[in-house]
């Protein structure tokens, strides 16, 4: 338990946080690396330099001073972080490392508003902190490691089928090289790559929502390929897959994760939009309702650039075809010759008027404006917060404007 003279110190340390957060957590980043560049076969190289994982850190070390007196309030994200940390193999070992280099660069960002006094009570609520976290993601490696087909650390899969979905996505069909049983999954969760490829120094990792409903031999995943766009570089992973994995090519995989899952015990209608990608995770909840709820209604709607960056259309349209309590709709941005639609543009106020219930749950996932703009949207027709959950892919951000 932390003194209250401990938890006063941090409670005043949140005004500083909120304007300097992310440039504290910037600095932790760069000392971090530098001197353990080991740890670079952990974190996501992109996230670092676009910004959105010192970002994700900064909210996260500025909700645990909010909370700091209550820390049962940021279980939730503890947990949610948790399941991120087990998929990405963190173990207790990386705590120690992680707090001495926080507090480090405190003390670079601060100056000599980061006292002795401050520095000491943050040192006190990080060890609280990281024992919280170790503590939940024990339990997730044992959870992972004991169920059917589980296994703990990365286990190698090989590469069964590679079917093009789109002009730029390919789904990839994952079976275990030991011939072995593989660990179920809820709708929505995902699975972490570990890859090397030629060239590169060190790992890299990456999360790939699962794309079918549980229950087959292998796993699926539906990867786009992230070519350089606007002197963003190309993404390293999915141009890997796309271009050089193979049938046969092996792969090292940790175990399902992930806290965005459907709730299959509500009998509410159930409305999944997605934007791009974001169908992923999307597919395999829709998938898994359709065989476990075969009453409950169902509104799909995807949005996506043209036809021939669509992924899984044929899918969807079979799927609708046999099940009539599921309603489908397609929305291009730029529609090309031949395309066929419901809605050319964005998905908007009144197109969502005319197609959801309010009294729905809603799940979305797509690109962070797209799923600002839908949540902005579920807002503006009164859907309660508790009915609207969301994935981001990478890091924790906010869909506050």
């Amino acid at each position: 338990m932390l003194s209250q003279e401990t938890i006063q110190i941090i409670k005043s340390t949140v005004p500083v946080l909120e304007i300097h957060g992310t440039a504290i957590t910037s600095a932790f980043y760069k000392k971090l690396f530098h001197n353990h560049p080991e740890l670079l076969n952990i974190f996501n190289h992109a996230n670092q330099r676009e910004g959105k994982q010192p970002f994700a850190l900064a909210n996260a070390v500025y909700a645990a001073a909010v909370h700091i007196d209550q820390l049962e309030a940021i279980i939730p994200v503890v947990k949610q972080i948790g399941q991120k940390h087990r998929a990405l193999n963190i173990l207790p070992e990386h705590y120690p490392i992680v707090g001495e280099t926080l507090l480090a660069a405190m003390k670079e960002v601060l100056g000599d508003a980061a006292t002795p006094e401050i520095i000491n009570a943050w040192a006190e609520a990080y060890g609280v902190i990281a024992d919280a976290f170790i503590g939940v993601e024990a339990e997730m490696y044992e959870q992972a490691a004991n169920e059917p087909g589980g296994w703990r650390g990365y286990r190698n899969f090989v590469i069964d089928r590679k079917v093009e979905e789109s002009s730029v996505i390919t789904s990839f069909y994952l079976v275990p090289q030991d011939g072995g049983e593989i660990a179920s999954y809820q709708p929505g969760q995902y699975i972490t790559l570990r890859v090397k490829p030629e060239a590169e120094e060190f790992y890299h990792n990456r999360h790939y929502s699962l794309s079918a409903a549980p229950g087959h031999p292998y796993y699926r995943i539906t990867v786009k390929r992230e070519d350089a766009v606007d002197g963003k570089p190309a993404g390293v992973v999915s141009t890997w897959l796309h271009n050089h994995a193979e049938v046969g090519t092996a792969l090292e995989v940790t175990a399902p994760a992930g806290s965005f899952t459907l709730d299959m015990d509500s009998e509410q209608p159930l409305v999944l939009i997605s934007g791009g990608v974001g169908l992923t995770p999307m597919v395999s909840m829709l998938e898994s309702v359709l065989i476990h709820q075969p009453n409950r209604k169902v509104t799909f709607i995807h949005a996506a650039r043209c036809g021939s960056q669509h992924a899984m259309k044929h899918d969807i349209v079979e799927l609708a075809s046999k099940h009539p309590q599921l309603n489908s709709y397609v929305i291009y941005e730029i529609p090309e010759e031949g395309d066929q639609c419901h809605k050319t543009g964005y998905i908007d106020l009144e197109f969502l008027q005319q197609t959801v219930d309010p009294k729905s749950d809603f799940y979305f996932c797509g690109p962070v404006p797209f799923m600002r703009a839908v949540n902005q949207q579920l807002k503006s027709i009164e859907v309660p917060s508790d009915r609207v959950h969301y994935e981001f892919f990478g890091p924790a951000g906010t869909l506050d404007s």
